[in-house]
């Protein structure tokens, strides 16, 4: 699931907005200098809340630390190793993978979806898979709950009977479902499964090898058990109703993804790289397409991108209801800050929405600050 939260991240490229945003995103005052990213953290993390938090520079690695615990009951520590439900962040990767096969001349981006799903409806004759990636297919957030226990053939059938919120290209529309029709196409296109395809194309590549659905076979103590606003034990993400390969066709290519930090840093200096996908690609990846309403910001293929006197900002964010993460890449000077929360809501008490703007701009600034 998405969560697109309202966060000023064009500040994190030096252009900030908001109330109090313009001095979190200036030079480092006094009070600051010298503060590691760790004591940053320590005094801005609410107590109780648990997770990891990656910070780096181009290919250097600044931060990687937990805080908090991945599992209350045996007493884990969250790490830098915990494997975490990356949600909508896994995106990114079903976007990737579009571009992957376009680059291996499998289709292109212009392609009707009727050329990879079938008899299509006439209202939905004209969309294209580039809409499918930016979120302008009109077609509806999602048709059902993550969890219900639906196959690939009954998620195509039921997004393609569903009412249209918008005209095919006529507005940006945030669907879930668009990007598991994503993970439908990626499988026709191909000839294989999509997550085997995902971890033979581009995370072999990238060296993750700790990110997946089920390939992986993580020890279970090392992936987090996510806790809601009450403080209830909501499971490891595979806890929760999933096919033997993975979760069903609700959540496949549009959430569900499971990492660490570290293979999240390895996907960062892999986009930095013709690793996973040549120059002309990787640039097509990140540009920005349609304008997302209410924002000053652009979607552009499984990303939000911003330009900022920085230079363009690339993020992307994601959400269940009680875990939450954001990845953020400055892409002229590479900066990287990627967090994630396996308890992110404390009812009553502190929400990291509502601190991910300062979290996320604060990691940066110290970032910068050590590069001087």
């Amino acid at each position: 699931m998405a969560l697109l939260a309202s966060l000023t991240l064009a500040a994190l490229g030096g252009c900030a907005e908001g109330p109090g945003a313009a001095g979190a995103a200036s030079t480092p005052s006094s009070a600051r200098a010298g503060e590691s990213v760790a004591d940053f953290l320590h005094r801005t993390l609410p107590k109780g809340s648990g997770g990891t938090v990656l910070a780096a520079r181009g290919g250097h690695l600044v931060h990687c630390g937990g805080f908090g615990t991945a599992d209350r009951r045996s007493g884990t520590p969250a790490s830098c190793r915990t494997v975490y439900d990356v949600m909508s962040i896994t995106k990114q990767f079903t976007a990737a993978a579009i571009l992957k096969l376009e680059a291996l001349g499998r289709l292109r981006v212009s392609d009707r979806i009727s050329r990879f799903l079938g008899p299509v409806p006439a209202d939905k004759r004209e969309i294209t898979v580039e809409q499918l990636l930016t979120h302008t297919s009109g077609l509806v957030e999602s048709v059902g709950d993550d969890y219900d226990p639906v196959s690939r053939a009954q998620l195509v059938r039921t997004a393609l009977a569903s009412k249209l919120r918008a005209e095919p290209g006529a507005a940006f529309h945030y669907s879930n479902t668009g990007y598991s029709l994503l993970a439908a196409i990626v499988e026709e296109a191909s000839g294989e499964r999509y997550e085997p395809f995902l971890a033979r194309h581009l995370f072999a590549p990238a060296g993750m090898r700790r990110t997946g659905y089920v390939l992986p076979r993580w020890p279970r103590r090392l992936v987090a058990v996510e806790y809601d606003s009450k403080g209830r034990d909501r499971g490891r993400p595979f806890d929760h109703p999933w096919a033997a390969d993975g979760p069903y066709w609700n959540l496949r290519g549009n959430g569900g993804m499971l990492s660490t930090a570290q293979d999240m840093f390895r996907w960062h200096r892999a986009l930095s790289t013709d690793k996973v996908l040549p120059a002309r690609a990787r640039h097509r990846l990140f540009a920005p397409r349609v304008r997302v309403p209410g924002s000053e910001g652009s979607y552009a293929y499984g990303w939000n991108v911003r330009d900022t006197p920085e230079g363009p900002l690339v993020w992307h964010d994601g959400g269940n209801g009680w875990s939450l993460a954001l990845l953020a890449r400055a892409r002229r000077d590479g900066v990287l800050v990627y967090w994630v929360s396996n308890h992110a809501y404390q009812q009553g008490e502190w929400n990291l929405e509502d601190r991910a703007e300062e979290l996320t701009l604060g990691i940066a600034d110290r970032v910068r600050a050590e590069g001087g």
